[in-house]
């Protein structure tokens, strides 16, 4: 049986891709500090670390166990915190990331490294949409400057030290157990608004765009980066892969939905825009399609109609505690 080491498995993209390798037939150990991370997403079978991925037991566990994939999604996330706090976003989401691939170079170099980066925030607002992955990129928040430094170094070990890896630029990813922060969480977000009945407060004028794509695509793609073969390792993009729909979606249309979702109508106020936050963002996803043989399935308004589905059933569930009493 194949070893598998998912950081931020306990999150919400990570609950999902640990539960695909255990369909596929995998160990899978989850690795998670907890501190946006839910114990309870840990899918049964999986085994459970709480760790940091800063922390020296974290390069430990990898050096032990020699997983033949090592899915790192843990990550700061929040483009906000990260304009606030550039330099704990950089010791976790850099010096954090070192941690582990040090352990990989080290004591486990036939690991394959599967890296969740960014595809709206790394090209940053200087490009025209669908971004490709060869484009230049220009980051406009310390967030987005971290996830590049980090696929700097990942070209850097394959090339150097002959260390196998794929980087994957996620669009906007949502659905169940979406956390409503960083910038995704806007579909989080809404749907709780929604359900409480609450307005819902759009930054700017609405119409910045984002590429939103499904939860189940992603833990597809992941798991195909992880199994199939890689181009050759050379340059910076050679094994960077957009992940996204193709489509450029705006927030307005966004809150249309969930509301169309939720047959319901809210009301919208509009606060000022965000410091650090791109204009326009969607992705060309040609080259996965191409390499990996992967395509995005699921549409917006069927996506977003199951994430509403799923927030509106845990809304009731959390309805019928008693005062106290939720979990």
């Amino acid at each position: 049986m194949k070893t598998a080491v998912i950081t931020g498995g306990a999150g919400f993209i990570g609950s999902h891709v640990a539960e695909r390798f255990l369909a596929e037939g995998w160990d899978v150990h989850v690795l998670d500090n907890l501190i946006t991370g839910k114990r309870g997403n840990v899918p049964p079978g999986a085994v459970f670390h709480q760790l940091d991925i800063r922390d020296g037991l974290a390069a430990d566990l990898i050096a032990g166990l020699q997983p033949a994939v090592l899915v790192h999604l843990a990550a700061q996330m929040d483009v906000r915190k990260s304009v606030a706090e550039p330099v704990f976003d950089a010791d976790t989401n850099i010096v954090g990331s070192l941690n582990l691939f040090e352990a990989v170079r080290n004591d486990s170099p036939k690991t394959r490294i599967v890296f969740s980066s960014t595809g709206g925030a790394i090209y940053g607002d200087q490009t025209t949409p669908p971004n490709v992955e060869t484009f230049a990129k220009n980051p406009e928040s310390p967030y987005a400057v971290s996830k590049l430094a980090v696929e700097n170094y990942l070209a850097y070990y394959g090339r150097v030290h002959g260390l196998e890896s794929a980087v994957l630029r996620f669009g906007n990813v949502y659905g169940p157990r979406q956390d409503p922060h960083g910038e995704a969480g806007v579909v989080a977000i809404f749907c709780g608004r929604i359900l409480d009945k609450q307005p819902l407060t759009v930054f700017g004028d609405g119409m910045q765009t984002r590429d939103y794509v499904y939860v189940s695509d992603v833990v597809d793609m992941t798991y195909r980066a992880a199994t199939r073969t890689l181009p050759p390792a050379q340059l910076l993009d050679s094994r960077a892969f957009n992940v996204g729909t193709g489509i450029a979606t705006d927030v307005m249309r966004l809150a249309t939905v969930l509301m169309e979702a939720g047959k319901t109508t809210i009301p919208i106020t509009h606060a000022p825009e965000r410091p650090g936050e791109q204009r326009t963002s969607f992705l060309d996803v040609k080259k996965a399609m191409n390499y990996l043989e992967w395509k995005p399935v699921v549409s917006l308004e069927d996506g977003l109609t199951r994430s509403f589905e799923w927030f509106a059933a845990r809304h009731r569930a959390d309805s019928k505690q008693p005062a106290g009493g939720k979990a």
